[in-house]
Order: structure tokens, then C-alpha cells, then sequence
């Protein structure tokens, strides 16, 4: 068993324009670490934030599973498939960008934005583009457990479906309460902290530390204060991806 812990001081910060502020976890765009390529087949997480009225123009993808986790204010999507959305706090999107799509993202409010976008590497490439939105509801949702927001294990219901063997949950944890998730050495674990104090098999992480975890049986979770934070199971073998 090992858990890899990483503080939010090694981020890599971005602030390519003035609307901009986003922190890479895993190597995009001008951060390059041979060493920080992705965890199974998590290939990008940004933490992004962007200023009122702003946003990214029209812009190419293809080959990933595209996951958009809202937390604060609403962003407004196009795309090539012909989709016309918003989304706001507590919905998740996502885009299966198959064989290739372009979409653009603005934040239309006077308020800033605050997301989380996470890109899969998908489990078959060759798919049509397609696009699933559903309120979910999870910033100010169930307490003390972990809530599964997008799977691509299909014994989950309810939730928004990727093309990719692993499940996104978040977790609204109170202090002294614990959350016990039950794994495998074949799979791997990651953990972001959003805010809040948790314990992670008894390691300490607090708000935008990082816990990525291989060959545990059992991950054992437990809130020093208050704490909202994501969690991703992941496969470990690429042939399971």
C-alpha cells in the first residue's frame, strides 16, 4: 500500500489572462512533468477559476471523456453537436469527444466562476461525440457519505455516464464523522480537498492537498473540520481503462 501525498503549494498555477486562474494537477498546456503525465486514466484536472463575464472561445477536443464539476456561479456551454446550456452549482456535465467536437465556455454572470474539469482517457476510442447534464445537486448535498456523480460503472444509477472504468464521488464530511471506501489493489484512489481538514489513512490533508493512492484494500477517511472533498476510483492496469 502507498499513498502519495501532494500539498496544494505544488500545484502548477496558471494565469494565462487576466480572466484566468487555474491550478494543474496533472501536466496541461505550458506545464510539462514527464513524471506528472496522469493517474490511470485521469489525464487532467484543473481547478479553475474565471472572472465575470469571461471565458474560453470556441476550442477543439477529441478522444477523452470531459467531466465539468460546477462549484460556484454558472458557466454557459455551445457546441458542434448542437448543445445550448448552463450550468450551475452542484450540476455536472459531461462530453465524450470521440471522434472530435468544439465547444466554448463562458462565465455570462457578474460573479466569478469557480470548476473543477477532469479528462479521462477513454476506455474505447472511435465513439460519436455525445453530451449528458444532470443537477445533481452535491455541493450542499448528503452529509457523511461519498455520493457518485459520474460513472462509468454500470452498477451505479443516477448518475451521469463516461466512457472510462471509474466513478467521480464528493463527499460533504463533518467534523470527528468517517467514511470507510472499500477498494482493491487492482484499482487506484485519488483524493482532492476542496475545504476542510481530513484524514486519509492517517494522513493529514488540508483545502487543494492531494492523495493518490495504489494497492489499498481499504481507504479509511476521517473529517478534522468540516470538509468537502472529490474522490476517484480509478483502474490501474491501461487494459482496464
Amino acid at each position: 500500500m502507498m499513498l502519495k501525498y501532494i500539498s496544494s503549494a505544488d500545484r502548477h498555477h496558471a494565469a494565462p489572462a487576466a480572466w484566468l486562474s487555474s491550478y494543474f494537477l496533472f501536466s496541461f498546456a505550458d506545464y510539462f512533468d514527464r513524471d506528472n503525465m496522469h493517474f490511470g486514466p485521469l489525464r487532467v484536472f484543473n481547478d479553475d477559476s474565471v472572472a465575470a463575464q469571461s471565458g474560453f472561445p470556441q476550442h477543439p477536443h477529441s478522444e477523452m471523456e470531459i467531466v465539468t464539476l460546477v462549484l460556484d456561479g454558472e458557466i454557459t456551454h455551445q457546441d458542434t453537436m448542437g448543445n445550448k446550456t448552463t450550468i450551475k452549482a452542484g450540476e455536472v456535465q459531461r462530453m465524450t469527444a470521440g471522434t472530435g467536437l468544439a465547444h466554448s465556455e463562458f462565465n455570462r454572470q457578474d460573479k466569478p466562476l469557480h470548476l473543477y474539469q477532469l479528462w479521462f482517457i477513454p476506455g474505447q476510442k472511435g465513439l460519436a461525440p455525445s453530451y449528458e447534464q444532470k443537477d445533481l445537486g452535491f455541493i450542499g448535498g448528503d452529509k457523511n457519505k461519498l455520493v457518485p456523480l459520474v460513472t462509468g460503472q454500470k452498477v451505479l444509477e443516477d448518475v451521469v455516464y463516461m466512457n472510462s472504468n471509474s466513478t467521480v464521488y464528493w463527499a460533504n464530511l463533518a467534523e470527528d464523522k468517517e467514511i470507510e471506501f472499500k477498494t482493491f489493489p487492482i484499482r487506484l484512489t485519488f483524493i482532492y480537498v476542496k475545504e476542510g481538514v481530513i484524514f486519509v489513512n492517517g494522513t493529514e490533508l488540508g483545502p487543494n492537498d492531494q492523495a493518490r493512492m495504489t494497492g489499498d484494500d481499504v481507504v479509511q477517511i476521517r473529517a478534522g473540520k468540516d470538509a468537502q472533498f472529490i474522490l476517484i476510483d480509478l483502474p490501474a492496469s491501461e487494459s482496464n481503462y
